[in-house]
């Protein structure tokens, strides 16, 4: 994740809980987490991103780094490998400070190799532990910020997604303002993956379904499709763009855009979460 995007704000290492989860689609699952140390966390919305960390099989204490800054990396890697947690990215998919509360939202993939981010296969540490946690199973956090972030004067935005930039697509929609204008386009694997969540009155959401075209196909790609079939000389002004999922994806828009539609560079901002056909580290 090259991309930076704004920084958290007073970020701690925190302790959370699984209060419950929930298959919200056949593809994705809902991790609700709890605790007094989540009001240390400060939901800022969009696409606010954290690092989780995860328990191993076997540990029967969740050793966390004590450093919130960028030396909690050195601090994780002098932790015998044995003792340390699974760490992965994640998008918070909604916030609820008033309750301590907050809910992940794990991509399942009944095959592939785990993505970092939002996109993890059935075997991986993070769907795995969405599949598998119970109530009472304890997780850290780091905040990192927030990675949309327009930096100029624009008139609408579009979005480009696959499954695993869903959550981010959501909280971004739902922090947007009521009169925001532009377009959301979001590939998802099946049509049972489709969610409802709210989105100004001027953004078009436009789902693509994978399974209809080719469900062995690359993730991602259907969504370039689309994009690159879009009208955009029917929004007036200047774009903001944001293109978020698996590497190709994310690279490819921009691509399109700048070199494509014109779109200057400074307008697109792209996250590579994952790349198809390679794991995340351990």
């Amino acid at each position: 994740m090259s991309y930076k995007g704004r920084k958290a704000v007073d970020p701690h290492v925190v302790m959370a809980e699984v209060i419950k989860t929930k298959r919200i689609t056949p593809n994705m699952m809902r991790v609700t987490l709890g605790g007094d140390e989540l009001a240390r966390f400060t939901a800022t919305g969009y696409d606010q991103w954290f690092r989780l960390f995860l328990p191993r099989a076997g540990q029967d204490m969740l050793r966390l780094p004590t450093r919130a800054s960028g030396l909690w990396y050195a601090e994780y890697l002098t932790t015998p490998k044995a003792r340390r947690p699974w760490v992965r990215n994640y998008t918070v998919r909604a916030a609820r400070p008033d309750l301590n509360e907050l809910d992940i939202d794990f991509v399942l993939h009944e095959s592939g190799d785990e993505a970092s981010d939002d996109s993890a296969h059935a075997a991986g540490p993070g769907a795995g532990f969405a599949q598998a946690a119970e109530q009472g199973v304890r997780v850290g956090l780091l905040d990192q910020g927030v990675t949309y972030n327009p930096r100029h004067a624009h008139d609408w935005t579009l979005l480009v997604a696959d499954e695993s930039g869903l959550p981010a697509v959501a909280g971004i929609c739902e922090s947007l303002p009521d009169d925001a204008r532009g377009i959301a386009v979001v590939e998802v694997p099946t049509a049972g993956d489709r969610q409802e969540f709210r989105t100004p009155s001027g953004v078009e959401l436009r789902w693509v379904v994978r399974s209809d075209a080719d469900p062995h196909a690359v993730p991602g790609q259907a969504a370039l499709a689309e994009l690159s079939g879009l009208d955009l000389a029917r929004h007036d002004g200047a774009v903001y763009a944001f293109a978020i999922g698996e590497s190709s994806l994310a690279t490819g828009a921009r691509r399109h855009l700048v070199g494509e539609r014109g779109v200057p560079k400074a307008h697109v901002d792209f996250v590579g979460y994952w790349r198809h056909g390679k794991a995340s580290p351990n």
